[in-house]
């Protein structure tokens, strides 16, 4: 197997392929990498989402409809915990687009997100300056889009993103890291034609107990769940669902779309999905 590492979006990438990708490949793979962040990334000054934030209008993008249905969906099944509106409540708790990490107070999430933004299958409009962020799903949808900008590669693919990851071909054998200590598994799990996304606190965290995972409706990090995992046969919805298993409704939406899960509290209580292929090595 080649592997092609490198670092995109603020992670690191590992694509690996049966055989070395060509120039082409891998440029069709830059260029989707840039576009995608160009059009929702809250990190660079010049994304569509930041001119959003500043003056309400229309982001023309491909992703658009698959996202924010996506989005819709999260929200009824958590009661609004999970919204794409929460960018201003992650800034505010110092998670911004200079990496400030010093908190203010939290700031609750625009109700009614529905409302404000309206899209179509390749536009989103505001009506008012808003902040999307689409952190509950969009590395999820990154991977989707490259491994479908590599689908004339012959042979095994696998699509890592920092542990975002899809597989094509041969089954691969994946370690779910222990989200309190990275050089041991709560268990493995076989992937072949399908995604895994996990999502933890201890992942993009600081200060006293802060991290990326808010509740919408609060403005607060979530305490009772560490880590979650999911799979699914995309990366999108493996990705909206690890975001999910943080609250109420989660395991629900998770079973109307046929994905499995595991997930784990911060007193290292383990449960998962009925009939879910992963081998546990902890407590339940």
């Amino acid at each position: 197997m080649a592997i092609w590492r490198f670092d995109a979006i603020g992670t690191r990438w590992e694509i690996e392929t049966a055989h070395e990708l060509r120039s082409a490949e891998r440029e069709l793979v830059d260029a989707e990498i840039d576009r995608f962040d160009r059009e929702w990334s809250r990190f660079r000054d010049d994304s569509s989402v930041i001119a959003m934030s500043r003056a309400g209008g229309t982001i023309s993008s491909s992703d658009a409809g698959a996202m924010l249905d996506a989005y819709r969906e999260l929200s009824r099944a958590t009661a609004g915990a999970v919204n794409p509106l929460v960018g201003e409540s992650l800034e505010a708790l110092g998670y911004d687009a200079d990496y400030t990490l010093v908190a203010g107070a939290p700031l609750v999430a625009p109700h009614g997100w529905t409302d404000r933004i309206r899209w179509t299958e390749r536009e989103a409009t505001a009506s008012e300056p808003s902040l999307i962020d689409v952190g509950a799903l969009g590395k999820g949808r990154l991977v989707d889009l490259v491994m479908d900008a590599l689908r004339d590669v012959p042979g095994d693919l696998l699509v890592d993103a920092g542990g975002d990851m899809r597989a094509r071909g041969s089954a691969v054998r994946v370690g779910l890291e222990h989200p309190y200590d990275p050089t041991k598994a709560i268990g493995v799990v076989e992937l072949q034609d399908a995604a895994l996304c996990a999502s933890a606190v201890n992942r993009r965290a600081w200060g006293d107990g802060l991290h990326h995972v808010l509740d919408a409706r609060t403005g607060v990090p979530v305490r009772t769940w560490a880590a979650t995992w999911a799979m699914s046969t995309d990366a999108m919805r493996a990705d909206a669902v690890a975001t999910a298993l943080f609250f109420d409704g989660g395991p629900e939406l998770a079973a109307s779309w046929d994905v499995h899960w595991v997930r784990m509290t911060t007193d290292g209580r383990v449960e998962r999905s009925p009939g879910c292929p992963a081998e546990l090595f902890t407590r339940r």
